[in-house]
């Protein structure tokens, strides 16, 4: 029996590292092909193009969030407790990869927005989806923080759901720019003012 290769999920990987830290644009197939130990004939047995893994990244990594979502989300805590917790968690997330590399890479979906919005309509279509579903998810949890009282109901709605998603992708491009984590600090109560809670 052979032996199973893991070349494309090294493969998926090594793009997903390369497209976090340095963007779509700034690395090719052969540079990903050397981190990630393979061949360009592995790659493009895996992946018609650069584009085609890029929508596999944003899948990827978006599934691997969307777990942390799902699970901070669901908690028994209050809604807005949850909400605060999440966003807690990806401001964390900024300052351990500051910590740890010196540098603020953001937000690897809000990177890719920003860099192929104009250029790529599938990617950009891609991400429409999942900046679709992590409103859904924000709307799902601000509907029940309204139903408890805590938020007006006239909060409770998909647009200022988009406002709190805004709100973070913002700030966290705001602390990539300047590579300064504390750019985050005011985000909960930036996000309370924009929920009149």
């Amino acid at each position: 029996m052979g032996r199973t290769s893991d070349a494309r999920e090294r493969i998926l990987d090594a793009a997903c590292t390369l497209i976090h830290t340095r963007g779509y644009v700034g690395i090719g197939v052969a540079e990903i092909c050397t981190k990630a130990d393979v061949r360009k004939g592995s790659f493009y047995h895996y992946f018609e193009s650069k584009q085609a893994l890029t929508l596999e990244v944003v899948d990827l990594h978006w599934q691997q969030q969307r777990a942390t979502w799902i699970a901070t989300l669901s908690t028994d805590d209050e809604p807005l407790q949850r909400l605060e917790s999440l966003l807690r968690l990806q401001i964390a997330a900024q300052r351990t990869a500051h910590d740890t590399d010196g540098h603020i890479d953001g937000c690897l979906l809000g990177n890719l927005a920003l860099e192929l919005s104009n250029q790529d309509g599938s990617v950009a279509t891609k991400l429409q989806e999942v900046f679709a579903d992590q409103i859904a998810l924000v709307a799902a949890v601000l509907a029940e923080a309204a139903a408890q009282g805590t938020i007006p109901e006239s909060n409770a709605t998909v647009e200022t759901a988009r406002g709190v998603v805004a709100q973070l992708e913002g700030l966290v491009m705001f602390a990539k720019l300047s590579n300064d984590p504390a750019m985050l600090d005011g985000l909960w109560r930036n996000t309370l003012g924009l929920l009149r809670a």
